[in-house]
């Protein structure tokens, strides 16, 4: 196994054993140094005799590395006259339209809100009408809208909204002319809030050609999709901690409205650490 290869650091054997379980997880070697040797510095030889608290600090330390977005789930009104505007950006297959449509029905049935759904996903039949039909069943009206013109008009009859949300079209993220396109729909709708929605069966490689293709956008969150169907945890610690951009949301199976989550760092740093997903 890549964590039997691993060349072995200095380490006591608790940490050591630790420091294996977190290459298991397969989260980056670097970075299973650094968080093992800062829990080692934080607790001094006597605390590593101490399992409990050995725990606790390789947990706190994980949770440290990935950053939340504190505003998920909250819709605080944004401030300058509009619904708050979200947009989903991302590649095909990473879960986007279900993604929104979990979304448009926690805000809607949840949180009592008036909810507007745009899409611009006009490239894939299936996914408007799959979004289509979420909407029918939420109850809460679908623009499908071709242009950045057609995008404005949707927006201003939506005006009326306390919160509008925007299915991009799953761009393959090296359709450079496609990303070029989605930028210009986003400077008309100028979202509060864009979300990068990445799947968490990918591999960190994938992962990363993702990231740095969609990086011409600018985008401040990741939703990370599909955590019931990822083998290991290693991923999303990994691509937080490279991407710098805070954790929104997760999602952990396929049924709307249930199954998503605002993310909580130390939900995260339990799984990394063995902890099932469903308890």
């Amino acid at each position: 196994s890549r964590a039997a290869s691993a060349a072995k650091p200095d380490l006591p054997e608790p940490l050591f054993e630790r420091y294996l379980a977190l290459l298991e997880q397969e989260v980056g070697e670097e970075l299973a140094v650094e968080i093992i040797s800062e829990v080692r510095n934080a607790l001094g030889e006597a605390g590593l005799t101490d399992n409990e608290a050995v725990t606790a600090a390789i947990r706190a330390k994980i949770a440290e590395f990935l950053p939340t977005d504190p505003a998920a789930g909250r819709l605080d009104p944004p401030g300058d006259g509009r619904p708050r505007t979200i947009a989903l950006i991302g590649p095909t297959g990473v879960g986007k339209t279900t993604t929104i449509a979990k979304l448009a029905a926690t805000f809607k049935l949840k949180y009592k809100k008036r909810v507007g759904l745009i899409t611009l996903d006009t490239y894939r039949i299936a996914a408007v009408e799959q979004l289509k039909t979420y909407a029918g069943i939420i109850g809460v009206p679908l623009h499908v809208v071709m242009s950045p013109q057609e995008l404005a008009d949707a927006l201003a009859q939506c005006g009326g909204c306390d919160v509008i949300l925007i299915d991009t079209a799953g761009r393959a993220p090296r359709d450079d002319q496609r990303i070029a396109e989605l930028s210009r729909f986003l400077d008309t709708a100028r979202p509060h809030e864009t979300h990068l929605v990445l799947s968490s069966t990918c591999t960190e490689s994938v992962l990363m050609d993702t990231v740095d293709r969609f990086g011409k956008i600018d985008y401040g969150r990741i939703i990370f999709t599909k955590l019931d169907e990822a083998v290991t945890f290693g991923v999303l610690l990994n691509v937080s901690r490279r991407v710098n951009k805070r954790l929104s949301y997760i999602t952990t199976g396929q049924e709307v409205p249930h199954q998503i989550e605002a993310t909580e760092s130390a939900r995260l740093a339990d799984l990394l650490l063995g902890e099932r997903l469903n308890k």
